[in-house]
């Protein structure tokens, strides 16, 4: 590498340009290089969290009980006992976590961009329904429990909270990091909460489709599990919170999955999972660390493009019928395919593809 810089300044001399020119340059390429590195190791990084962070974090607890060092486990288990119900209670966000360098190389990577439709009032409450899934929900994750695409910037005054499996919170250390970047579960008690005793501006993040529509993302392929999805929307009545459709595009092109067919051993025992579980394993691989050739965990860097669609507002309803939930359900329904349909010639989709909705 350093015979090819130098001859690469030789050669810029020989055709008349400076010395200071070459080595501005010589500059620009090596910081673009050494970008893409930190654009790599800040990617690498979350898809370990998301993985192994829990798992890994436990046994090393459980080791640490075990060696001369265990009263440091001890006190963070009695801490962990006391802060129990935190993330119940809209969790503990870091602004400063959240506006971590690290998260804008992590957005320059595919890149994700986050594009606003419509204005939301900060006197009234949101529930966001997030589609597609995809694999690991890249889209949701860098644009709501980061700031690297101006979420806070774009919808001022909003506090988003995106929610997860409720398993992830009973892991040691993950919980407090996940919870720092205003993740909540995705249960009834904190969604209750943060709707209902946490004041207004508030937009929850619900990935719909969840761990069943997971099972069949794919690169080329628009689908949303959703006609049997309406608890989303009965929460949304029971507390008068507008529903706002969110889909991004490029969600389903970071990674490449073994589609099981319905009725196949493999899809038996990914059902089987999600049932008892909460989450359901998928096979399914990316680009490698070192080549964009080679197989690894590594997301393809694809464009992933989020976009806010407009609010749906929504009565408060203390026991809302299953008519009112069906109607408002058929509204939402209609509001996602008119975005899909808005947008998807812009984001690299043709006018005749069509959103299939399961």
């Amino acid at each position: 590498c350093r015979c090819n810089f130098i001859s690469f300044i030789f050669l810029s001399l020989g055709t008349g340009s400076n010395v200071l020119s070459a080595l501005q340059d010589l500059f620009w390429l090596l910081k673009s290089k050494v970008e893409k590195q930190l654009q790599i190791i800040s990617v690498l990084q979350w898809v370990l969290t998301f993985l192994i962070m829990g798992i890994a974090c436990t046994l090393i607890l459980m080791y640490i009980l075990c060696t001369d060092c265990w009263v440091i486990a001890a006190l963070y288990l009695a801490w962990l006992v006391f802060d129990w119900n935190t993330p119940k209670k809209g969790g503990r966000r870091s602004q400063w976590v959240r506006n971590w360098a690290i998260w804008r190389y992590f957005r320059d990577y595919f890149p994700i961009r986050l594009v606003k439709t419509h204005n939301l009032l900060t006197t009234r409450n949101y529930i966001f329904g997030y589609h597609p899934h995809g694999i690991m929900g890249l889209g949701a994750f860098c644009n709501f429990s980061t700031e690297a695409t101006g979420v806070g910037q774009k919808f001022p005054g909003i506090r988003p909270y995106l929610a997860t499996l409720a398993g992830n919170f009973r892991m040691p250390i993950l919980r407090d990091y996940l919870m720092s970047g205003g993740i909540c579960p995705v249960n009834r008690d904190s969604i209750d909460y943060i709707l209902s005793k946490n004041g207004s501006g508030n937009a929850i993040i619900i990935v719909v489709g969840g761990a069943a529509e997971s099972l069949n993302c794919t690169p080329g392929k628009n689908s949303v599990t959703l006609k049997n999805r309406k608890g989303f929307v009965k929460l949304a009545l029971r507390h008068g919170a507008d529903l706002v459709p969110v889909y991004s595009f490029g969600e389903n092109e970071v990674y490449k999955q073994v589609i099981f067919e319905e009725g196949s051993w493999g899809r038996w025992v990914q059902k089987k999972f999600q049932k008892h579980i909460g989450f359901a394993p998928c096979i399914f691989h990316g680009r490698g660390l070192f080549s964009s050739n080679s197989w690894g965990l590594l997301p393809y860097s694809k464009p992933i493009t989020t976009v806010v669609g407009e609010p749906i507002t929504i009565p408060k309803i203390d026991n809302p019928s299953q008519k009112d939930v069906d109607f408002y359900h058929s509204i939402y329904v209609d509001s996602l395919i008119k975005l899909f349909d808005k947008y998807k010639s812009k984001f690299g989709l043709p006018e005749t593809e069509v959103l299939e909705v399961n």
